[in-house]
């Protein structure tokens, strides 16, 4: 390559295939250009995108490419400069897609006091009695399915389920309303 000091002599060798000096010019413009890209675009990553894009541009259109005064410079920074105005459009677009999408809250609403006090209620209760309350209750089984799973006849699930609603609205001071705990054989 020999000693070559201008952008027209190290275009000429680079167009040629001489990657040396590609990566000349590369080195004694990449600053500026990323400069350049980050104050338009404020966001590091981004600007270097917008650089990488440029220089690769110039080599994509290196037979289009005009030199201004002898630098490659002018180019690459207009190239940058529609770069980044394409980043910048690309992510407005982006987020008008994800501004569009329908949301789900992902905050949970604050519980109900009344939904504490009848966990603490239940927590109260004896074990077996609130595995038959959950089985019958929650678990959507008859009472003469939940008796047998926690060791009872039926007829013990039902006194219990009984007590069990009494107790429960003792505790709450309120009507505690569960179709399943009311039902008859």
């Amino acid at each position: 390559m020999g000693t070559i000091e201008t952008d027209a002599d190290l275009w000429r060798e680079a167009v040629a295939g001489d990657g040396a000096a590609y990566g000349a010019l590369f080195d004694r413009h990449q600053g500026r250009v990323f400069r350049h890209a980050y104050r338009l675009l404020q966001h590091v990553p981004d600007a270097e995108d917008a650089t990488a894009a440029a220089f690769l541009e110039l080599w994509r259109r290196r037979g289009a490419v005009r030199l201004v005064d002898g630098s490659v410079r002018p180019w690459l920074l207009l190239t940058a400069t529609n770069c980044a105005r394409n980043l910048t459009r690309s992510r407005r677009r982006y987020q008008a897609v994800l501004d569009a999408l329908p949301r789900e809250s992902t905050v949970d609403p604050p519980p109900d006091p009344l939904d504490a006090a009848l966990v603490a209620a239940i927590a109260r209760l004896r074990p077996r009695d609130a595995r038959l309350l959950a089985l019958v209750a929650l678990g959507d089984l008859e009472i003469g399915e939940a008796a047998l799973v926690v060791g009872l006849t039926p007829g013990a699930a039902r006194t219990r389920l009984h007590r069990i609603r009494a107790t429960l609205q003792s505790d709450l001071g309120r009507s505690v309303r569960a179709p399943h705990l009311t039902e008859t054989p």
